[in-house]
């Protein structure tokens, strides 16, 4: 449910940009989603169908790109894909802590 706040804000951010520049309409909406974000993204899209309507949003095309998290290596310093329940390294076998790679979530680009 923490997705509407956050779907009401990414409508108003894209009108208000639409507007500034001119434009009737915004045609699309780029999202970057780390998969450790917090967000559901087809949470997002069925809030956004019901929020945009009325708006320089409605019918907007909503896309995501989806960043995987990815653990750093407390031995080595190298970035690897987290796998579920496997925290080694697969080129050192050292411990994996996390990183900011795969929690991002932000508004990339908006088409008008």
């Amino acid at each position: 449910m923490h997705e509407y706040p956050v779907t009401l804000r990414i409508i108003d951010v894209a009108a208000d940009s639409a507007r500034e520049n001119g434009a009737e309409k915004v045609k699309k909406i780029k999202l970057v989603m780390g998969e450790d974000c917090g967000y559901l993204a087809d949470s997002i899209a069925l809030y956004f169908d019901i929020i945009a309507a009325g708006t320089l949003c409605e019918g907007a095309e909503l896309c995501f790109e989806y960043i995987k998290p990815q653990l750093r290596c407390k031995k080595c310093g190298n970035l690897f894909l987290r796998k579920p329940f496997v925290f080694t390294c697969p080129d050192c076998d050292g411990d994996g802590e996390p990183t900011e790679i795969g929690r991002e979530f932000y508004l990339d680009s908006i088409e008008i």
